[in-house]
């Protein structure tokens, strides 16, 4: 009787611990809903990016408490420097390190343990490469100066005007004189050559489109000399993302397009990138009344020389994009065509114009009461 109590006590106490361990009916049937996914963030060139020696660079390099071994030298165009007392040795393709380790190297033949100061004081010019859908692509170069801003050559805009500092992506596609028309933001190629030599090109490809329409991080990376950029052309653009590329800093300021034929101000018109035909022709002053809102020719000469005329009709109420109412690119020509009316009489003034010295002068003998020559 005593017993009895206590060993029910444990039978109750293990099926307490069989109830605990199984799994409830509840939690089984419930499901648990996935974390939201974390938006994919761009791949970025790696940060341990070292700058290597190249022709154009100016070294400052001494020994410690060591006279006569002070030299300021540049990199001459065959990746050489010539240093008191070890003469020509090759540093293109080092780093600073590495250029410093073979000078030591050198020294150290004739100086027991140098210790060798080397400093880069002017780096050499970027040059870059930029292809694709840009209004002048080519190869650029941009000098960096001693402050650290990018200045400028020729007639372009000055790189980094707005802060100066190292030549960035974006920056470089502002100096190829922004994206057409048809570049797709959304595939910005950076491609980099390895830093060993013989080594396989390093890709990266930037979507700055849905950071702009969606908001999030807009990678800027440094531009190191050799680099290449490509603009792709994009496939099937819509209006929003015209609009978007037109608005941002990195389509051109203006387009140049000539418009011609009946209108009230023909000649060279500056309008907004991807702005559309109808923004041309108001910008030259509207069709006149002898032009035809039936007939305007958009001719276009695409990247391989040939050339494209195609009929549209003016409709200012037309939605960019729409058959009659196209984004425009630069360089493009419009002719706004005469209507019925205006071809008709002026078929027949060239008709008549032969005749129009004589009916001038027989005009003249009638008023005169002379003899014209002519009869009835």
């Amino acid at each position: 009787m005593v017993s009895a109590p206590a060993l029910l006590g444990g039978e109750v106490k293990a099926e307490e611990r069989i109830n605990w361990l199984k799994t409830p009916v509840a939690a089984a049937s419930r499901s648990l809903q996935a974390p939201p996914p974390l938006p994919s963030q761009p791949s970025l060139p790696p940060q341990t990016y070292r700058y290597r020696l190249a022709p154009g660079d100016r070294l400052v390099t001494s020994v410690f408490k060591i006279e006569g071994y002070e030299a300021q030298v540049q990199v001459l165009s065959d990746g050489t420097i010539n240093l008191p007392r070890l003469g020509t040795i090759q540093v293109w393709g080092l780093t600073l390190e590495e250029a410093r380790q073979r000078i030591t190297a050198g020294y150290s033949q004739f100086l027991r343990r140098p210790l060798v100061y080397l400093d880069l004081v002017e780096q050499r010019p970027v040059r870059v490469t930029v292809t694709g859908q840009v209004l002048r692509p080519g190869v650029f170069t941009l000098p960096v100066n001693s402050q650290g801003s990018i200045g400028a050559s020729g007639d372009s805009t000055a790189v980094g005007a707005d802060g100066g500092g190292w030549p960035t992506m974006i920056d470089v596609i502002q100096k190829a004189g922004g994206i057409s028309a048809t570049g797709d933001l959304a595939r910005l190629e950076l491609l980099r050559p390895s830093p060993i030599p013989g080594g396989p090109t390093q890709s990266y490809v930037f979507d700055y489109l849905t950071v702009l329409k969606d908001g999030g991080f807009a990678p800027n990376p440094l531009i190191y000399d050799g680099d290449s950029i490509r603009v792709h052309k994009a496939t099937s653009p819509v209006n929003v993302d015209l609009l978007t590329t037109a608005a941002s800093n990195f389509a051109p300021a203006v387009i140049n397009v000539q418009v011609v034929g009946e209108v009230f101000a023909p000649g060279v018109v500056q309008i907004g990138s991807n702005a559309p035909l109808s923004r041309a022709i108001l910008a030259s002053g509207g069709v006149t009344r002898r032009g035809s809102v039936k007939r305007v020719d958009l001719i276009r000469m695409d990247i391989e020389g040939r050339t494209t005329v195609k009929q549209l009709r003016y409709d200012p109420n037309a939605v960019l994009s729409s058959a009659n109412n196209p984004p425009l690119r630069n360089g493009d020509v419009v002719v706004v065509d005469r209507n019925t009316l205006t071809k008709a009489t002026d078929g027949m003034n060239d008709a008549m114009q032969p005749l129009t010295p004589i009916v001038n002068a027989a005009s003249v003998f009638r008023l005169l009461g002379l003899p014209t020559g002519v009869s009835n």
